[in-house]
């Protein structure tokens, strides 16, 4: 970290450089991040109005991996070397990537965006459930299965349980489901195998992105043919969603846990569903009944308690230990689906904002 001392002795023109250039304000970021990420699901819905939606997922890919290999080529990152980290980052590419990123693309054909932005906000009770089980430094808690609790009683509110369910498509609201769960089951993975690799974040999450895209060219074309001609609306929705959603999005969320720590930086989560209902409303025209926000308020109550964690815990490593089990709880990396940081390299990023900040 530049401390004062180190600022006050600089002369020349660095010195000069760093007065005039201050970093953009966090809360800035975290903003421009929740808005990227909300509008997401807007633009998945735009997306497959005129390609399939593996087509779409596979655009998606191909420019959050082309962003990110920019930024490696900038800051001269290597990709990771090593079989083993690759058949984890690869299994990680499917959990965080492929499949979740397909799953909500498909889902979005037969239900509003604001209902898929509603359901990606389930991943933090997933994680809560599946980390009580799979990681042994989460103990339950009466406040933690109670948020639990009221956070899936959100999600029956938003699905309308009391009327049967009527007027839902039950496939694409599973499909969304499904990819929410995909994103703690990864984590957990990654947390467990990938955990002091020592390659940097950057290189981690660009060999993931460039595996799922592999894995998506080479799933695409059996399920799907080229389209008759070129829609450029939802081309350009696809090229934002991968170049803004998944390749920009990751690196603003890095340099956030970088400044502020994962658990700040997590509560980008709770600002999501709400920017895609409302995006999906005033933009798209989608409907809104009064299910809906007050099921999404339940969702994000009950997610909210997931992550409060005994006092006793927040020292040392435990508090290292505690905020690593909040990123894979939350589920930050719901639209990246790319952040190693829950328990690759929160300690790199500690160290990066030391150095860099």
């Amino acid at each position: 970290m530049t401390t004062a001392s180190t600022s006050e002795t600089a002369t020349g023109p660095r010195a000069a450089k760093t007065a005039t250039a201050p970093r953009t304000d966090w809360r800035l970021r975290f903003g421009a991040l929740s808005l990227i990420w909300g509008f997401s699901f807007l633009l998945i819905k735009v997306g497959t109005e005129g390609y399939a939606p593996f087509q779409v997922t596979l655009g998606r890919l191909v420019f959050g991996t082309a962003v990110l290999a920019a930024a490696m080529v900038v800051k001269r990152e290597r990709l990771p070397g090593g079989g083993r980290t690759w058949l984890h980052l690869t299994v990680a590419a499917f959990l965080l990537n492929a499949l979740p990123f397909s799953l909500f693309a498909y889902s979005e054909l037969t239900i509003p965006s604001t209902l898929a932005g509603i359901c990606n906000a389930t991943s933090p009770l997933w994680g809560m459930a599946l980390s009580l089980v799979a990681l042994s430094e989460d103990r339950p808690t009466r406040v933690r299965v109670a948020g639990l609790g009221i956070g899936f009683l959100g999600v029956l509110t938003v699905l309308g349980a009391w009327q049967g369910f009527h007027g839902l498509d039950a496939t694409g609201t599973a499909m969304a489901l499904l990819a929410s769960l995909s994103y703690p089951i990864g984590w957990i993975h990654v947390r467990r195998t990938l955990a002091g690799t020592g390659h940097s974040h950057l290189s981690l999450t660009g060999a993931q992105l460039l595996l799922a895209t592999v894995q998506l060219a080479v799933v695409t074309p059996l399920f799907t043919s080229l389209p008759d001609h070129l829609s450029p609306g939802p081309l350009l929705a696809i090229a934002a969603l991968g170049a803004l959603g998944t390749g920009l999005a990751v690196l603003i969320q890095y340099g956030l846990v970088a400044e502020v720590g994962p658990t700040t930086a997590q509560m980008v989560t709770y600002f999501i569903p709400v920017i895609a209902t409302a995006a999906g409303v005033t933009i798209l025209g989608e409907s809104l009944t009064w299910s809906t926000p007050v099921g999404a308020a339940i969702v994000l109550a009950g997610a909210a308690l997931t992550q409060a964690r005994p006092r006793k815990r927040r020292l040392g490593r435990g508090r290292r230990a505690a905020e690593a089990g909040a990123m894979v709880e939350a589920g930050v990396t719901v639209q990246a689906g790319a952040m190693v940081e829950a328990g690759v390299t929160v300690k790199t990023a500690e160290s990066a904002a030391t150095s860099k900040a």
